[in-house]
């Protein structure tokens, strides 16, 4: 286990376990919080990397928990407080979760008591606050926020729409739900973060619910994308012409332009991989179902991600789902570009 050596100025300035953050800037407070306190950061993947690095570079001392200890040196390198021991975030006034999956965020919070491992709503003092901002179910969210809330935590629900360039360029869009209070206390740290974010009311499993929509409206977009663009590559034409016209004219969000600019370049370098692209659309379905809302189109993307990632294409992008509907025409194509 590698040895953590960083100081923890908040210690310092707290005078037992139990001092609640009403008295820092925290839950229960109407003032944001003070810029010296120290942030956790929980899920170092490709996003959670950049958004930390990014509150790194703007003042903000992070303490980024990694399960390997290999990546200590590179997370140092960018500026973070790199550590193995989750009990490292505990004494932190928010803790941010960029993790994977539902099971992943549950460990998180809850622990693992089969492994001896403490989770944030056990650990973290009364008053601070789990700024989750992983795609989750919306009973998932409820469940954290009822245990955090059991705890005398604050939980905020601020899931994001954009790819890995995006974080690094903090262009993300952020969906926020949760006490109004503590959203404003995470207000500096999600200006650090994005380029806009939306506050959505107190209801957490809302916030998780317009991310799942919303990344399933983008992989039925792309579906449909790469259906129109199997017909023109079968009639031996190129498919610029058509992007082109379409999103200068009826179709000119940003979904149509950065995405049909992938597919005509063959670009599936992820961005976004095709297993978390299922991951999210499965969850979506279920939330419809849940209500009984039939989602027929939603089915068709789900069978076709699958299909991708059967045929091998689970590292690519989900742009990869015009190279699976160009397959499905009958074309012997192959995946070309991976930049």
């Amino acid at each position: 286990m590698t040895q953590d050596v960083f100081e923890t100025p908040l210690a310092y300035a707290l005078e037992s376990k139990t001092t609640p953050y009403e008295q820092l800037g925290g839950s229960g407070s109407n003032s944001r919080l003070p810029v010296q306190i120290e942030i956790g950061f929980v899920g170092l993947g490709r996003m959670g990397t950049a958004m930390a690095a990014n509150l790194a570079a703007a003042g903000h001392r992070v303490i980024a928990y990694v399960r390997r200890p290999d990546r200590i040196a590179e997370l140092t390198q960018l500026g973070l407080k790199p550590t193995t021991d989750i009990t490292k975030l505990f004494d932190c006034a928010v803790v941010i979760s960029m993790v994977p999956d539902d099971n992943a965020v549950r460990d998180v919070v809850l622990g693992r008591e089969d492994l001896g491992i403490e989770g944030l709503g056990q650990g973290l003092r009364p008053g601070a606050i789990h700024l989750s901002m992983s795609t989750i179910s919306t009973a998932t969210a409820s469940r954290l926020a009822a245990e955090h809330a059991r705890q005398g935590q604050g939980y905020v629900a601020a899931p994001v729409f954009g790819n890995p360039d995006a974080a690094k360029a903090r262009q993300l869009y952020i969906v926020a739900a949760g006490e109004a209070a503590d959203i404003e206390r995470c207000r500096a740290l999600l200006d650090c973060l994005g380029q806009q974010t939306f506050v959505i009311g107190a209801d957490p499993a809302v916030a998780n619910l317009i991310k799942l929509l919303g990344n399933m409206m983008t992989a039925t977009t792309l579906e449909m994308l790469g259906e129109a663009f199997a017909l023109f590559v079968k009639r031996g034409l190129d498919p610029k012409p058509f992007v082109d016209v379409m999103t200068s004219t009826m179709f000119g969000g940003r979904a149509h332009r950065i995405y049909g600019d992938k597919m005509v370049r063959q670009a599936y370098a992820p961005g976004f991989v095709m297993p978390l692209a299922l991951k999210d659309v499965r969850l979506a379905l279920a939330e419809a179902e849940s209500d009984g809302v039939p989602m027929p189109s939603v089915q068709v993307v789900r069978d076709r991600l699958a299909t991708g990632i059967a045929r091998g294409y689970a590292g690519l992008d989900w742009t990869a789902l015009g190279l699976v509907a160009e397959q499905e025409a009958g074309l012997q194509v192959e995946p070309r570009s991976l930049n």
